[in-house]
């Protein structure tokens, strides 16, 4: 087995460190929006057009993730319990999606457009995945990078409640790489504090 020694920097794509940049700005308004926490989001500040571009970025990877469980699923490259796992995991990133669009839509905004097939599949390097550990490969390092990227915006808010909605978001991509990690056969992390570095 081999353990994962590379560090958050090398596994997290460009576009979700830039997304981990600008986080500090979302309001506290559009995470508990985001984590359907209306009550909560009633009374506080916000700047909708920052909160929407940055919701957009969210949105933007969430349907890249999707697109890449998609080409997965569609690759005829996973075994049949893998597959299921793998269209669970697409689910759950539809559900996030969902979530995001709606909150940009209550914030006044326009979500960003999903691009085809073909461009997340050339974007990600499809042609190059050959068999099931490649695919879950890829699906790992998304997922590492979606975990980094959503707890990146918790150090933002004073508020317990908002920190525990990002942490709610980045808690649904630790076991997609957890479960991913395992199937692949590679060792967990051996040392404490993994994520979020």
């Amino acid at each position: 087995m081999q353990v994962d020694t590379h560090t958050s920097s090398i596994l997290v794509p460009n576009s979700r460190r830039a997304w981990l940049r600008t986080t500090g700005s979302l309001s506290a308004v559009a995470i508990a929006m985001l984590g359907a926490n209306e009550a909560l989001a009633q009374g506080m500040a916000a700047d909708p057009s920052k909160d929407v571009g940055i919701l957009n970025v969210a949105l933007g990877l969430e349907h890249e993730a999707i697109n890449a469980y998609q080409l997965g699923a569609g690759s005829g490259l996973l075994q049949k319990p893998v597959l299921d796992i793998a269209v669970s995991f697409q689910g759950h990133h539809k559900g996030h999606r969902d979530a995001l669009i709606a909150t940009i839509q209550k914030l006044g905004g326009s979500p960003v457009m999903e691009k085809s097939l073909d461009e997340y599949a050339k974007a990600l390097g499809a042609a190059s995945l050959k068999n099931q550990s490649d695919v879950l490969s890829l699906a790992a390092k998304l997922e590492r990078g979606a975990i980094n990227a959503y707890l990146g915006v918790i150090p933002a808010f004073a508020s317990k409640d908002l920190a525990q909605i990002a942490g709610r978001l980045a808690a649904d991509e630790t076991m997609h790489w957890t479960i991913l990690t395992n199937a692949l056969g590679r060792a967990l992390p051996t040392g404490a504090l993994s994520f979020g570095a």
